[in-house]
């Protein structure tokens, strides 16, 4: 990948909350934050060079591992949203990103997704060293990447309240 600059952080995906997005509140439903988080994933990924072709090249993918969603400021019917992705963190197995929704016009953030990706062999179904190319790809990445500002929700939890004793 001949790139001159790395986007900092990755800006390409566009949405709009369509009508069978929204539940009985008026609002988007919580499963839709995750379908259009997923398909900013895509595009990070293929950015990163774990596309389609990679996969048939190469029999290598990745599977959600964990996912933490959170919910800022609700969106209704057809608010354009905005995705941005940052990536947090990779070693030879395994990608850590941070997914941020905005209203696209109206610019105030809407959710964030933090996810741990992991590196699969397709053919073995079993988690993998992801090539190299692939991991000085996501170096560069990383590296544009450490100078924005750490999410504040970025490692969150959910702790309160408390969780009752057994």
């Amino acid at each position: 990948m001949a790139e001159t600059m790395i986007e900092t952080p990755f800006d390409r995906h566009r949405a709009v909350v369509l009508p069978e997005w929204i539940d009985y509140n008026g609002h988007m439903n919580v499963a839709y934050y995750l379908l259009a988080f997923d398909r900013a994933t895509d595009d990070f990924l293929n950015y990163l060079g774990l596309d389609d072709a990679h996969r048939e090249a190469s029999g290598g993918s990745t599977f959600a591992g964990d996912i933490h969603l959170t919910y800022q400021r609700e969106v209704r019917e057809g608010a354009a949203l905005r995705i941005t992705t940052r990536l947090l963190g990779f070693d030879d197995k395994r990608i850590r990103f941070f997914n941020s929704m905005f209203h696209a016009e109206e610019g105030f953030l809407a959710a964030t997704m933090e996810s741990l990706s992991l590196y699969v062999d397709l053919n073995h179904r079993r988690v993998a060293i992801m090539p190299q190319r692939v991991q000085e790809r996501l170096a560069a990445v990383l590296a544009a990447h450490s100078v924005l500002p750490l999410p504040p929700e970025a490692g969150r939890v959910i702790a309160k309240p408390a969780l009752a004793s057994q």
